[in-house]
């Protein structure tokens, strides 16, 4: 059973590109990616960290290529992962060259800060020759300083232009597998920037607040900015920026785009905020229930209500829920369905098997 969007996002239409085998654009699902805090060059902690951000639900992860022993660690990394790896550079394009030889899927560029013409060549040859697409990453803290002696400070022009104009850069080396993104950590210049170049190129976007901070105020200031333009169908796939570990970035990513039922992933947990009708410890037993069915990867809903006022109603639109009753007698939901009462101490117990029995339903029917 799945909860009815209340209307459709009509997704703006882009261009289709391949990420490693992940699809971007051109109508695919929104892909969630983050990126390694670990030393590229401790190849066993970089593999660690990128296995568990994958298996939290990223779909691509980004490495850090400072120097050349970083670009090249990439070819043993990727022997061990799972996931698309894009390759973070910065001004030395030899960095580029290296980390498409090591495999990497895709380039995260600014082809204005690569160097000349024939450096951008190299640079473009060896991702047409290793398959690699590329990301045009523009950040306000990092524009091209006449662009800034225009504009006098970042803004939304301001970052389009960069945009735009690299983009022509590639362009003029006729390559086109690519995708953009225009950061900032000021909300209001992010949207209305990745307004503006929605409006002048169909090139997928790659969304993102940079340096939005810890992990509260960066997940506010994500889910409204990321939030407000997914709304109005602008953004191909995503990034949350935390000052935290990249495993949180990954779960506040899917869970925005589960609220924008953009997404369909795990377990969709609707409980309440607990008051004093509750029959149970509606807080805590949801922690415990997140962790418990963390593994679960089957779209399902899962509603956790304290008390009888709102508890049947949510029930009736989940595949599995659980309302609290007087004495620890709460009330089991299948399907929309009363099914059976559960004392408190079993509840957790009952409601993970139930949970675990429906995924392996679904699953048996694709």
């Amino acid at each position: 059973m799945s909860l009815r969007p209340f209307r459709d996002i009509k997704r703006r239409k882009t261009r289709e590109i391949n990420v490693g085998n992940v699809k971007v654009g051109g109508g695919n699902p929104i892909s969630v990616q983050s990126m390694t805090n670990t030393l590229t060059t401790d190849v066993k902690a970089t593999i660690n960290q990128i296995n568990e951000i994958s298996s939290e639900g990223a779909d691509i992860v980004r490495v850090s290529c400072p120097d050349e022993q970083s670009s090249k660690a990439l070819k043993e990394i990727i022997k061990h992962v799972d996931v698309p790896i894009v390759a973070d550079i910065h001004f030395h394009y030899k960095r580029a060259i290296e980390a498409a030889e090591s495999g990497a899927s895709c380039l995260r560029i600014n082809p204005g800060n690569i160097g000349s013409k024939d450096k951008i060549k190299e640079v473009v040859k060896a991702a047409v020759d290793h398959n690699c697409s590329i990301r045009v990453g523009v950040n306000a803290g990092s524009l091209e300083k006449d662009i800034l002696e225009k504009y006098r400070e970042p803004c939304p022009e301001a970052l389009v232009e960069s945009a735009l104009r690299n983009i022509k850069i590639l362009e003029n080396e006729n390559f086109q597998n690519l995708k953009i993104s225009v950061k900032s950590s000021d909300v209001f210049l992010s949207v209305e920037a990745y307004r503006q170049l929605s409006k002048s190129t169909d090139y997928p976007l790659h969304l993102g607040i940079t340096e939005a901070g810890g992990f509260i105020p960066g997940s506010v200031k994500s889910s409204i900015g990321l939030g407000t333009l997914l709304l109005e169908g602008i953004g191909d796939t995503i990034r949350i920026s935390l000052s935290d570990n990249p495993v949180e970035e990954v779960k506040i990513g899917n869970e925005i785009l589960k609220s924008l039922n953009l997404r369909e992933r795990g377990v969709r947990i609707i409980s309440c905020p607990s008051c004093a009708r509750q029959g149970f410890e509606v807080i805590e037993t949801v922690k415990i229930l997140e962790k418990k069915l963390s593994h679960i990867k089957t779209p399902i809903t899962l509603s956790v209500i304290g008390c009888v006022v709102n508890g049947p109603g949510e029930a009736a639109l989940t595949d599995v829920g659980i309302t609290g009753g007087k004495k620890g007698n709460n009330m089991l939901y299948l399907s929309g369905v009363q099914s059976e009462k559960v004392f408190t101490n079993d509840m957790i117990d009952k409601v993970v098997s139930e949970v675990e029995k429906k995924a392996s339903e679904l699953e048996n029917l694709k």
